[in-house]
């Protein structure tokens, strides 16, 4: 067995996913709230490469065989604060998820504010799901009494009428959050926390933490690993084929 084959092989499939991520990165660098998809590189052994010593003692010796092994993650860092001036846009300033319950009736957290009214005038997302309040129920407008303000501790008044308080929540541990489409995360079970002192932005939204330069160089890099990986197989085959040949 050509263990060098195997290898290079292994580092293609590798990098391949860490193409997916990086193009995934991309993608959605323009979503508000998205958060950046991670990846770093280990080794694992696969067990050991036996071959006798050329020496008087003889004997064997083991080579223990490696191979990469990819690790994803997700990087929760802050991502840019942009205004917008829209009254229903806000930011979250520090920890915490808005917490919203999608059109299945599944809650879900985002760090995206981007806000509006249904025609019921029920604050939703851009995809229609309710944003809930430190409550847990839906917040509804109040027909033609004013602007809606959204103070820093996530209370909604509109005129002299309180509204209710946007739920913002955090969890023990992110990493224990499953991304889903849209810059939405699910809890997988973990019980979410209130943040207690939430610093919201009213007319602010919280870009995305991808940096796309950054990507494309990755890219770049992915492209030129992925190269000579192929010439490093192409080489061994070659050298299989000519070991073949003078066999007969």
């Amino acid at each position: 067995m050509n263990i060098g084959l195997y290898q290079s092989a292994s580092a293609l499939s590798a990098l391949e996913r860490w193409q997916e991520n990086v193009s995934q990165n991309i993608t959605s660098s323009q979503t508000s709230g998205y958060r950046k998809r991670t990846m770093n590189f280990s080794t694992q052994t696969g067990g050991e490469l036996h071959f006798e010593k050329r020496s008087r003692l003889g004997g064997e010796s083991a080579i223990p065989m490696t191979f990469p092994k990819v690790n994803t993650g997700i990087s929760f860092s802050p991502g840019e604060t942009q205004p917008t001036k829209r009254e229903l846009d806000v930011a979250i300033q520090g920890e915490g998820f808005f917490e919203i319950k999608s059109q299945d009736g599944t809650l879900a957290y985002t760090r995206s504010g981007q806000f509006q009214l249904r025609a019921d005038r029920t604050i939703v997302t851009g995809s229609g799901a309710e944003v809930m309040s430190d409550g847990g129920a839906p917040i509804t407008a109040i027909s033609g009494t004013g602007a809606i303000t959204i103070n820093r501790d996530g209370t909604i008044v509109q005129g002299d009428t309180s509204l209710g308080k946007l739920a913002v929540r955090k969890f023990p541990d992110n990493a224990a959050l499953t991304p889903l489409a849209g810059g939405l995360f699910a809890a997988n079970g973990t019980a979410p926390q209130s943040v207690e002192s939430p610093d919201l932005m009213q007319g602010y939204v919280e870009g995305s933490n991808v940096n796309a330069l950054r990507e494309m160089v990755d890219l770049v890099l992915i492209s030129r690993a992925y190269e000579a990986n192929q010439r490093i197989i192409k080489a061994v085959d070659d050298q299989m084929q000519k070991t073949l040949d003078a066999i007969g």
